[in-house]
């Protein structure tokens, strides 16, 4: 017999087949809204929620604040979008910050995301053009430090600077994440794997940007590690215009000595030849410095295509011994259901 429970979420009211689609909430763009799904979640006390995403666009900034969320889409068009940026004034008269500026925050543990498109639609080429914004950093999707075992699967994330922001332990596969300015960054040990990493074209731009800005605590041993990934670029951006990344020292954290490494991926050729560069920061002096890729700990092996390079004082390779630890199961400490 079909369970004709219905399920609530904002004002779509819908019947669900619970036994075989196993979903708490249902939300359709036309009629609900994921913020009022994710209040259901909330009165869940923690158990596991699932909540399915029908195709078409919401226009909502959301944090999830209670674990073990599922959040899954119909595909790509199951799009959450927001446009907050860094600089623009809140309404309560202060100004936003990179960390605020998220579309989507993941700031409880156990939460998984799929087959969502994930934007922040900040029109940076516009701001770019006009002189507006300050610079400007726009994070489609940030995982804070206290939400601990985020997995993200065959998600589209979208942005242009600081895209998507990897505070704690995470695992991202089969995503496409495109950007173009330290688009992939922070503190957190990542593995993400399978992934298609996509540079943006900017018009009148001196170069393409780069790729990781990982800032990992000394004492931690992984930061963000790229496994069997494709390097792409949008139309019009040029060949040999794009850094591997760069290691920022977040506030002048001497303590901060960015990890990020490329394992077996395939390399288009807008990734610069030198592969890392150096990023400024200023000391406990007060002096403005600049953290280079051979302080931090930025390293490559097996790259392939035309983006690959040789190894030099910036482009260092990881011997085989070395890379032999840069396991799935060791990047995330071997966190429970690893295997899911």
């Amino acid at each position: 017999m079909v369970d004709r429970r219905t399920v609530l979420a904002g004002a779509l009211m819908l019947p669900v087949a619970a036994r075989a689609e196993r979903w708490d909430a249902i939300v359709d763009p036309r009629t609900g809204t994921l913020g009022k799904a994710l209040e259901q979640a909330a009165q869940a006390g923690g158990r596991p929620f699932r909540i399915l995403v029908r195709a078409g666009i919401l226009v909502e900034k959301l944090t999830v604040t209670v674990p073990n969320v599922t959040i899954a889409g119909d595909g790509y068009g199951a799009i959450l979008s927001y446009g907050t940026y860094a600089g623009m004034q809140h309404a309560d008269g202060g100004i936003w910050g990179t960390g605020r500026t998220a579309t989507l925050t993941i700031a409880a543990p156990g939460v998984t995301l799929r087959n969502l498109t994930i934007r922040n639609s900040f029109d940076f080429i516009g701001a770019k053009r006009d002189g507006a914004g300050n610079g400007a950093q726009a994070v489609a999707l940030m995982i804070r430090a206290e939400a601990d075992r985020t997995r993200v699967a065959d998600c589209q994330i979208e942005g242009y600077q600081d895209t998507l922001y990897i505070q704690s332990r995470s695992w991202l596969s089969g995503c496409r994440i495109l950007g173009g300015v330290d688009f992939i960054f922070g503190g957190g040990a990542a593995w993400i794997e399978g992934c298609e990493i996509v540079t943006r074209f900017v018009p009148g731009a001196d170069t393409s940007g780069y790729i990781a800005a990982p800032s990992t605590p000394a004492a931690q041993p992984f930061g963000l590690v790229f496994h069997v990934c494709r390097l792409n670029r949008e139309p019009g951006v040029p060949k040999r215009s794009t850094w591997l990344g760069r290691p920022w020292r977040a506030g002048g954290n001497m303590a901060l000595t960015g990890q990020a490494v490329f394992v077996q991926c395939v390399m288009d050729a807008h990734i610069k030849r030198e592969g890392w560069t150096w990023m400024g920061y200023k000391g406990p002096d007060g002096e403005q410095r600049r953290l280079t890729p051979q302080e931090a700990r930025l390293f490559e092996i097996g790259s392939r295509g035309p983006g690959a390079g040789p190894t030099s004082p910036t482009r260092r390779m990881l011997s085989a011994g070395e890379v032999a630890n840069f396991t799935r199961t060791n990047v995330l400490d071997d966190w429970d259901g690893l295997a899911g």
